[in-house]
């Protein structure tokens, strides 16, 4: 039997049943909208609602946010009666979509910048742990659910690790007049707290300091490879440091802040900071082992490099890099 919520309400010592919904009392949608915007908690804990209505090409996800502690993107799909398993359907649809998204896509997508959300909320996506869009997370709210959906819940989340639940409401009306929202978790926020963990546990990025240690022709393929992605490092690494690096013995952590500001890619010193430690971070990435083959730099911690600076036997070979993917 799915999970539902009974409420009574003691009336001269007596129990009585409250069977009052949104639809029976004219309550809209719009309604449930307004109090998720302005009370995001009742969704759980750690949600940062960055958006609603969000584009897609198969319609719009009723609200887009982000897991705080992992910067997984959450995918929440509201009703304001009962969900079906069209529910799931349809929120499945979208995750595939929004799992291929940016920091850009999702930008474009959203009317305050992410940067600036992270930076309101104090959100620090250049954790170790934190890894954007890394995988999503798909939440149903409605006030009750079929039987067959919380079976499949169930069986995707258990057997799957997929990271799907449902928040089940309950409005109350009172005999008063008095309005209530009572909550619960299909699948409770500390069990699927510990499965997100071992998930994140088994896809922890791995980290290096170690060079790689290819033939020209194929480090030239690597980097081509890389630095033609349409995504913010690689181009910033193209655009920004690599150029600097060529034109400097040394390239600095103010040179390249300095850049960024300038480029007008950084709104601040705060934010080109962050910016700063993402490259950082991606050069560190175990599999980029190609980067630290070209470039050398000194370590100030994990997750902050400085003095950058490209071995002298790889100079000409960034250049040619360079020089062919600015021709594109």
């Amino acid at each position: 039997m799915a999970t539902e919520i009974k409420v009574w309400q003691i009336i001269n010592e007596t129990l009585e049943p409250i069977e009052t919904s949104m639809v029976e009392e004219k309550r809209l949608e719009k309604d449930l909208e307004n109090w998720i915007k302005t009370h995001p908690e009742i969704l759980g804990e750690n949600i940062l609602v960055i958006e609603e209505q969000v584009s897609t090409s198969e319609g719009f996800i009723d609200f887009l946010g982000i897991d705080k502690e992992t910067g997984d993107l959450i995918i929440i799909e509201l009703k304001r009666d009962r969900l079906g398993r069209d529910a799931l359907a349809q929120a499945i649809d979208y995750a595939s979509e929004v799992a291929s998204w940016t920091e850009d896509d999702i930008n474009e997508r959203i009317n305050k910048k992410l940067k600036d959300l992270i930076i309101d909320e104090n959100l620090n996506l250049e954790d170790s742990n934190i890894n954007l869009n890394q995988n999503q997370k798909i939440l149903l709210v409605g006030f009750s659910m079929e039987d067959r959906l919380q079976r499949m819940i169930d069986w995707l989340s258990e057997k799957y690790g997929m990271s799907i639940n449902a928040v089940l409401l309950k409005y109350v009306k009172t005999k008063n007049g008095e309005e209530l929202i009572a909550r619960t978790m299909v699948i409770p926020e500390e069990i699927e707290k510990e499965r997100a963990e071992k998930q994140r546990g088994q896809i922890k990025i791995q980290l290096s300091d170690e060079p790689g240690n290819y033939n020209i022709d194929e480090l030239k393929k690597l980097l081509l490879k890389y630095l033609s992605e349409d995504r913010p490092v690689p181009k910033r690494i193209r655009t920004i440091l690599l150029p600097l690096c060529l034109e400097h013995p040394i390239v600095t952590r103010n040179m390249i802040k300095e850049e960024l500001l300038k480029r007008g890619e950084a709104e601040d010193e705060t934010s080109a900071g962050k910016i700063i430690t993402t490259i950082s971070r991606e050069i560190g990435i175990e599999k980029r082992d190609y980067l630290r083959q070209i470039l050398r730099y000194d370590k100030i911690s994990e997750h902050q490099k400085e003095n950058y600076r490209i071995s002298e036997e790889y100079k000409q070979l960034v250049k040619e890099i360079l020089s062919e993917l600015n021709k594109e």
